[in-house]
């Protein structure tokens, strides 16, 4: 089996976030950072050179060869968008989801544009439940 390119690394998470070059998205990643080390008391982690992510499971894909670690949560500041790692999808976050304001999905990732789009409560909430999900099912 192929191992995961991208693997947690001792870089500091809040250096990432500074050198963050756009001014809101760094701001926004300040936020995003806060929120995400309250919903799942865990510290954050850098996996590549851009996400930072909350606890670890192993991943082994039933579709492909690939396998490794991988965050239970995370967060990308991408220069397009806020990129948030929603591991378990969004079955059952329907209702989450209609509320949360200004947002694209795809299967695992929550875009944001600006978190100015979007309800923060709302936006913990899903952080909250994916991660309980996702420690629930890989009991990490």
């Amino acid at each position: 089996m192929a191992e995961l390119k991208t693997k947690r690394t001792p870089a500091s998470a809040l250096t990432f976030i500074k050198s963050v070059p756009d001014e809101k998205r760094r701001r926004d990643s300040l936020v995003l950072l806060k929120a995400f080390k309250e919903m799942t008391g865990q510290k954050p982690k850098m996996w590549g050179t851009a996400i930072v992510g909350f606890g670890m499971y192993h991943y082994e894909s039933l579709r492909s060869s690939q396998k490794g670690d991988w965050p239970l949560v995370g967060f990308s500041p991408r220069k397009q968008n806020l990129t948030l790692y929603i591991m378990p999808g969004f079955l059952g976050l329907g209702a989450e989801l209609k509320r949360l304001g200004k947002h694209k999905t795809s299967k695992g990732c929550l875009y944001i544009n600006k978190l100015e789009d979007v309800s923060i409560p709302v936006l913990k909430q899903i952080i909250k439940k994916s991660y309980s999900a996702m420690k629930k099912k890989y009991k990490a």
